[in-house]
């Protein structure tokens, strides 16, 4: 009898401390608190926990009514980022632009080169009626049915859409209603920018079947241009990297390696020939990186030069839309027609885009950042053989030093806390779990331990990017170029930060046979330059002319 009163007395002590535990687990205590001063670095009184313990247990409550409201995706903050330094305005006095078509363009007798054409020939042969924007849609859609599912890079195809614009575009051009150099022309978008109509999944399973009641601003002002929509292309699930529910997309010059991201789909597309340009979108190098690893030329315009109205948020002070195309000139040409103010988008601002193809670049003030020239990486000996090629063109970079006194990798906890808070509700309701990537450094993880970010530490990062828009604007005001590796040092990381512009493009391949790439930065808004000086080296150079042998 007293070995059973022994045993229930037992249970009953398990149970106890069992729900005793349960709730102390569920209870923030001043223990608690003095476990998280470790993870914030603090080291407080008793007296002050002691304080502070209701007002911390009350945060809870203020946490799950913001939860419970179900933010969506296209909420932004009522927080704006502004790239300007103090007292910067940019140019608003736009000139009308002379794109001069280059008239002696012909059709090549193998009609599948056209493929490869840039949009600047390609706008010339249209506007001329040597071909049909019918004709040259029936051909990349032809060619996207072919390869797509070899690259991996498509996720819808707009046949219908597309022969109807094709068909329109031909009627306004033989009617003598020619919009532009983009009239007639066929492209793709990253899945992130809203198509209504058709799915927007970006990249992502969770996304698979989502249809968005929208189109996104930068699709309406291409349609308004007269282009071509063929392809929603794919991109690393929710902008990174080149892994998506689809597979991994393929690099065209090697398919036994990814295109990287997360513009995958985009620039692969673009170099394997399946479109005539494509719309990426960059964050922290997710244009810069896959235009260098498929071989073509990728524009990451200033912060708030394109319209985001439509697109997938990931980080609102950081995300950029631009293109990706074959040449620099096929990146003015799009640009213009997607650049401007847009309600939609309270970041954009008025601002010119004055490009002269025909610009003297030898007045342009241009600079190389010498230290980055002698780390070890891959491409080191292209970039140098191009700054040899720029020196015999007539001009002298002048070698200068990238300032690196801020502490820049740590404000990499902006992008962090803010693709948390877009993505929350992903998070909280544990669809994280589908997505195909799940190491450490994917973005289960990031949101997940993004949310031990305080909001003080958020905030501070930002005002030490205050500190880091004066001082690359110092950086850059004497010089209109400057010349670095495109992942050298921590500039891609600054330049993303500070909303700086980029072109990148195409400069050789390395001992396996995959291209290479050299950066161009440019002042804020002023694209035209870094365009106008790429477009005249690529003038003397034939590496945006070369195409992967498989795709030919």
């Amino acid at each position: 009898m007293k070995r059973t009163l022994s045993i229930y007395a037992l249970l009953i002590f398990c149970l106890i401390t069992y729900f005793t535990q349960a709730q102390e687990t569920d209870t923030i205590t001043k223990t608690t608190i003095g476990h998280t001063e470790k993870l914030l670095g603090l080291e407080l009184e008793e007296s002050e926990r002691d304080s502070m313990l209701q007002n911390i247990q009350s945060l809870r409550g203020d946490y799950e009514q913001i939860r419970g409201y179900g933010l969506k995706n296209s909420v932004a903050p009522a927080l704006l980022f502004n790239p300007l330094p103090q007292g910067f305005k940019p140019d608003t006095t736009q000139q009308p632009i002379q794109w001069q078509p280059e008239d002696n363009i012909e059709v090549p007798e193998n009609k599948s080169k056209l493929a490869f054409m840039p949009v600047y020939k390609l706008a010339s042969l249209l506007k001329n009626r040597k071909i049909t924007s019918t004709e040259l849609t029936g051909l990349y859609l032809d060619r996207l049915k072919k390869y797509s599912d070899t690259l991996r890079c498509l996720v819808t195809l707009t046949e219908d859409l597309a022969l109807k614009q094709a068909r329109k575009a031909d009627a306004e051009i033989a009617n003598g209603n020619y919009r532009g150099p983009l009239h007639g022309i066929p492209y793709g978008v990253k899945d992130l920018l809203a198509v209504k109509g058709y799915k927007t999944t970006w990249g992502a399973m969770p996304y698979r079947d989502q249809q968005l009641d929208e189109t996104a601003t930068v699709v309406k002002k291409l349609e308004e241009a007269g282009a071509v929509l063929v392809a929603k292309l794919s991109m690393g699930a929710l902008a990174m990297g080149d892994v998506w529910y689809g597979g991994v997309t393929k690099n065209p010059w090697d398919l036994e390696q990814g295109s990287s991201g997360s513009s995958a789909g985009s620039a692969a597309a673009t170099s394997a020939g399946l479109v005539g340009f494509s719309i990426g979108t960059e964050t922290y190098g997710s244009i810069v990186s896959p235009s260098t690893r498929c071989g073509v030329t990728g524009l990451r315009p200033t912060f708030g030069r394109v319209s985001r109205a439509g697109a997938m948020a990931l980080s609102w002070s950081m995300d950029k839309i631009g293109p990706i195309c074959r040449s620099a000139k096929d990146c003015a040409m799009v640009l213009d027609v997607i650049k401007g103010v847009d309600a939609g988008d309270p970041t954009t601002r008025k601002a010119a885009f004055n490009f002269d193809q025909n610009k003297d670049i030898k007045n342009l003030k241009v600079a190389y950042i010498k230290e980055f020239f002698y780390e070890d990486y891959r491409s080191r000996k292209n970039d140098s053989l191009t700054l040899a090629k720029i020196r015999s063109l007539g001009m002298s970079p002048e070698p200068v030093e990238f300032p690196d006194d801020l502490p820049v990798n740590s404000m990499l906890i902006i992008l962090d806390a803010e693709a948390a808070a877009a993505f929350d509700q992903l998070t909280l309701s544990d669809q994280d779990s589908m997505l195909r990537a799940q190491h450490r450094n994917a973005w289960p993880n990031i949101f997940r331990y993004s949310r031990f970010i305080p909001a003080v530490e958020y905030v501070q990062a930002n005002r030490l990017r205050s500190l880091l828009i004066e001082q690359i604007h110092e950086f850059m005001q004497d010089y209109d170029v400057v010349i670095t590796p495109s992942f050298g040092g921590n500039q891609l990381l600054t330049t993303n930060l500070t909303g700086h512009p980029c072109v990148v493009i195409p400069n050789g391949f390395d001992e396996k046979g995959h291209p290479t790439s050299i950066s161009f930065i440019g002042n804020l808004y002023d694209e035209a330059s870094l365009l106008e000086f790429t477009h005249y080296l690529q003038q003397h150079t034939q590496w945006e002319e070369q195409h992967p042998a498989f795709f030919k």
